[in-house]
């Protein structure tokens, strides 16, 4: 906090931006661009052909993004940065967020890591109501629910786990659609992760979740209430609002709920491997 939002002359933030971008944001997005981006490219060359390192970069922006000519992109470095820049501070708020996610989902020739780790840190100062998971802004405003996701996507990246990973990115994509997001679906994804691991622990691919976590009960220590309780989220996957069943009918489900369920499901996840990990089981 700074000393004059501590003796209360300036404001201290509080709202969450979540359909619209403050100049701290867009200002602090922009200087991230500049500096992963715009210096390193204008200290290559002032030709941007020659900038070999940026060039399939640029090209990618225009034909990709921008959707112009690429022959429309100017010669000078210089010059490129400035239309971007140009275009950057014109942009919609919705668009700002295009742009960057573009970039953490097409980053050569820099560190995508590196990119939205940063662009997580400013999102977080600024109160923004999205963050970066993998490569994918999603609208998530606790830290906590953000490092559980995460830390799910991750634990899961290995070729024994590709099921339960590939449900959850389905999870995550289907969540962070800003133009058109599909809570159902996301939630039952999600779902389908646990119900995928617990299949896989138990060794009975074919289980569904309540059967997966009988078997796998004793194996791991798991406790009662959590086996009761996710197999009763499990039906009220299969039967409330039917997010696995009447697709055709209307859905009464938002954000909050898929969230929720990617939240907790996660989390469940990340318990489970830990506790299979403690009983020998290998993942």
């Amino acid at each position: 906090m700074k000393f004059s939002e501590r003796i209360g002359i300036q404001t201290i933030k509080v709202e969450i931006q979540s359909d619209y971008i403050d100049d701290d944001l867009l200002n602090s997005l922009w200087s991230l661009f500049d500096m992963y981006f715009a210096s390193p490219l204008k200290s290559q060359d002032s030709n941007y052909y020659q900038a070999t390192k940026f060039k399939k970069f640029i090209e990618n922006l225009w034909f990709s993004f921008f959707k112009e000519p690429i022959d429309t992109i100017p010669r000078n470095s210089y010059d490129v940065i400035r239309n971007i820049r140009d275009r950057f501070f014109s942009f919609y708020w919705y668009q700002v967020y295009d742009f960057i996610e573009f970039i953490a989902k097409n980053p050569d020739p820099i560190d995508g890591k590196q990119f939205t780790n940063a662009c997580n840190f400013v999102l977080g100062r600024e109160l923004s109501a999205f963050r970066f998971i993998e490569n994918e802004l999603t609208p998530i405003t606790d830290e906590n629910q953000i490092e559980q996701i995460q830390k799910a996507i991750d634990d899961t990246a290995t070729n024994k786990l590709k099921s339960v990973n590939t449900h959850l990115q389905a999870s995550l994509n289907k969540l962070s659609d800003k133009m058109k997001p599909d809570y159902r679906n996301s939630i039952k994804e999600s779902i389908s992760a646990v119900e995928s691991l617990a299949q896989i622990i138990s060794g009975d691919k074919k289980a569904e979740l309540g059967k997966a976590l009988k078997i796998i009960k004793d194996k791991i220590g798991l406790h009662t209430a959590l086996e009761q309780g996710f197999s009763k989220l499990y039906g009220y996957t299969s039967d409330s609002d039917g997010i696995r069943h009447s697709l055709s009918e209307e859905s009464t489900l938002d954000l909050e709920d898929a969230i929720y369920m990617l939240t907790s499901c996660s989390a469940f996840i990340n318990y489970l491997i830990i506790k299979s990990d403690k009983s020998g089981i290998k993942l």
